[in-house]
């Protein structure tokens, strides 16, 4: 493979590649240096790549690889990340002040349950075991195949389905418990106490019902409900959305709490 062609596919994909490194690693910075890192890595090893795999299979793996370096010696997040983090943005002005100016300035400082629902969803994922984590989000958001996982895992197909398995049944366990989107039992209120925030004339619940998975909380099943949750999460560039800047001061906020915490 020439070094233009690998320059155009990588151009292609570097996009899917950046929302995923940002939702594994929950860093902006990280995210970019391991896309560089990446880019530098595949490009000058473009002698061993044989066509076994994709172009773009192959460019994942490196790219797992490196971020499952830094982020094996990091902790993970507990699954009560949004309970700690309100209180922690409660207590601090700063976080406020900071929100409002980009949601009155930014063109990507939108508020929106979408977007909130996708912000959520990323920490959430942060309490699973790392494997399940990545498993997740290559099967579910960026539509890999069993085999592609396995191969860019250095695993089994086998452990690939077992890893979803036991990753989707924790975020299910996990959110069939917490949001009150979905569950009347649902302790969590984050979308309506921050539309009531950075919306206060939107009226929620007109919001809520455009939102296929709110409309199907009644009716469908915990499977179907986080396959909803998951369609969001594919449809929405962490980058590049309406929202994107305002999320990104969230995430930042977050993740600088869980580092903390634990």
């Amino acid at each position: 493979m020439t070094l233009e062609l690998f320059n155009n596919e990588f151009h292609l994909i570097t996009g899917q590649l950046k929302s995923y490194l940002l939702r594994i690693t929950a860093s902006v910075p990280d995210a970019e240096d391991i896309v560089h890192d990446t880019y530098v890595k595949a490009s000058s090893k473009l002698d061993g790549f044989r066509g076994e795999s994709s172009l773009k299979t192959w460019i994942f793996t490196i790219a797992s690889n490196i971020a499952k370096d830094n982020l094996r010696a990091q902790k993970r997040w507990v699954e009560n990340v949004s309970d700690i983090c309100r209180e922690e943005a409660m207590s601090n002005p700063a976080f406020f002040g900071e929100a409002m100016h980009i949601r009155a300035t930014s063109p990507h400082g939108a508020f929106e349950i979408r977007e909130h629902i996708s912000f959520c969803f990323t920490c959430i994922s942060k309490s699973l075991p790392l494997e399940q984590q990545l498993c997740i989000f290559l099967k579910e958001v960026y539509e890999f195949k069993i085999g592609e996982i396995a191969v860019i895992l250095n695993t089994t197909e086998a452990m690939v389905k077992y890893y979803l398995h036991t990753g989707r049944a924790k975020m299910i366990h996990i959110f069939d418990g917490r949001c009150s989107l979905i569950s009347k039992e649902g302790i969590c209120h984050q979308c309506s106490e921050l539309n009531g925030i950075f919306n206060p004339k939107q009226k929620f619940q007109e919001e809520l019902v455009k939102i296929e998975m709110a409309r199907a909380a009644e009716i469908a099943d915990k499977e179907t409900l986080l396959d909803l949750r998951m369609k969001i999460v594919q449809e929405i560039d962490p980058f590049e959305s309406g929202a994107s800047e305002l999320q990104l001061h969230h995430l930042e906020h977050n993740r600088n709490v869980m580092e903390k915490y634990v």
